[in-house]
């Protein structure tokens, strides 16, 4: 065959696991530039494996994030958050002043998952730098399967068929957006794994259908208190052109607000799904 005729192999991705289940490092790969349908489907099970994906020194434009991110399903345009492109409905800006006001507490971020609120919540999530302070603002992964395995059984097995709420209307009400409160399964199988995983949104105010409030309570102090155990997390450092690719459904995740009066600005873009949330019974599973 002649030289001109022959297509050039896809160079191997540079894969650094970070913690034994949870979060990968991926080099040797340009974002912004198309994929070739092989190295896509190697970055689909990457992520599906290592949960949360960190790509650095990428500086992709909010033109060519949104491109790398379209390659993985059809994008989410989120409700409440800032665009600074109106040509590009889909990448979000994410100023820190505002989310510590969203939370409540300029001093602490919240566990959660996005979209939870949803029916059918986003599964897979890009973030990059804009604007980062000179130390601070990292950003904390927790490996949900994990967490729900390392849980007593009693607790499974009380959680079994239990319904959570996700409550996202403090944020929808001041823009007259009008959606109901949705309760998810509390334990959630992943549509692509068969992993079982908890799907709480601690930003949320969840709580546990049909238990008393102080029932609810207790249960979700106790499964915060689990999301804060170090052996379930990664915890990553931005620098100037990183980007995470995560997938929600296997994931929450925390941002540190440790970084002063500092005007943080970070993009994000979501990926839509058509998984509604959902438990797998392992009969059902076998059947």
């Amino acid at each position: 065959m002649p030289a001109e005729n022959l297509v050039p192999l896809t160079p191997p991705l540079q894969v650094t696991p970070l913690e034994p289940t949870l979060g990968a490092e991926i080099g040797g790969i340009d974002l912004g530039q198309p994929l070739g349908t092989q190295q896509r489907d190697e970055i689909h099970a990457l992520l599906l494996r290592h949960k949360v994906l960190f790509f650095r020194d990428q500086h992709l434009s909010s033109e060519q994030q949104v491109a790398f991110a379209r390659q993985f399903g059809e994008l989410y345009v989120h409700p409440t958050t800032r665009r600074e492109d109106e040509r590009l409905p889909a990448a979000h800006l994410i100023l820190a002043s505002e989310a510590r006001e969203a939370y409540g507490d300029a001093r602490k971020g919240r566990w959660h998952t996005d979209t939870s609120w949803l029916l059918k919540p986003t599964y897979g999530a890009v973030l990059r730098a804009v604007s980062l302070p000179r130390s601070g603002g990292d950003t904390v992964w927790a490996d949900s399967g994990l967490v729900y395995r390392g849980l007593p059984e009693d607790v499974k097995q009380r959680i079994d068929r239990a319904y959570v709420t996700h409550d996202f209307r403090h944020a929808l009400d001041p823009i007259d957006y009008a959606y109901p409160v949705i309760a998810h399964p509390l334990v959630r199988t992943h549509p692509q794994t068969g992993e079982d995983a908890l799907f709480i949104n601690f930003s949320m105010s969840p709580q546990i259908l049909g238990w008393s409030l102080e029932a609810s309570r207790e249960l979700v102090a106790l499964l915060l208190k689990a999301f804060s155990n170090p052996e379930y997390q990664v915890r990553f450092k931005w620098s100037e052109g990183a980007v995470a690719f995560w997938d929600n459904r296997s994931t929450l995740h925390y941002p540190v607000y440790n970084y002063g009066d500092f005007p943080r600005v970070m993009e994000r873009v979501l990926i839509a799904d058509d998984d509604i949330p959902h438990r797998v019974r392992r009969a059902e599973a076998r059947a």
